[in-house]
């Protein structure tokens, strides 16, 4: 469910926050997402540990729900519901690759296993497959991921793709 596909990049992130309790929390998420809601509000993002809380713990709004929840099927508490839909939508696989909350996670996910394995490209590719999938990758899969990876990195070369705007790293004008 949608809260779990949170939960489980935080976790292969680093990033969990194993606190418990307490009040809810705001995650990060586009700031248009309250100027549509009823009464209107405001989403002030949490800071700390807390922006790392599980999704369980994150608040919800029926006239706004949590908008990365929404694209993942979560119920919006507007009704009870028995069972939740499932669908597989080409929204959903651009959350991952766009939503501020996502690349976060994607970039701490990076430095992390860079850090722990070095610059041996097909280390990297295998424990990144490993955190998000818990399997080791097949050959063919291991051959797509580096052939993607090479590919994204002729792109930077070719200056199609800014390697800065990628890491969160943004160039400041002189």
């Amino acid at each position: 469910n949608a809260e779990t596909v949170r939960d489980l990049m935080l976790r292969a992130s680093g990033l969990l926050s194993d606190k418990m309790y307490g009040p809810s929390v705001y995650p990060p998420q586009p700031e248009s997402v309250m100027a549509l809601a009823f009464g209107g509000g405001n989403w002030k993002t949490s800071q700390g540990d807390d922006r790392y809380r599980r999704s369980l713990y994150t608040f919800s709004k029926r006239t706004a729900p949590f908008a990365s929840f929404t694209v993942f099927d979560a119920p919006t508490g507007e009704a009870c519901i028995a069972r939740r839909n499932r669908s597989n939508t080409p929204l959903q696989a651009l959350t991952l690759l766009n939503d501020e909350m996502f690349l976060e996670m994607s970039r701490a996910l990076a430095a992390n296993v860079c850090e722990q394995v070095g610059d041996d490209s097909t280390a990297i590719a295998t424990s990144i497959f490993r955190r998000l999938l818990t399997r080791p990758p097949r050959p063919e899969e291991l051959r797509a991921v580096l052939a993607y990876q090479t590919a994204q990195q002729n792109r930077i070369e070719r200056e199609e793709l800014s390697a800065d705007d990628l890491s969160g790293r943004k160039q400041t004008s002189p």
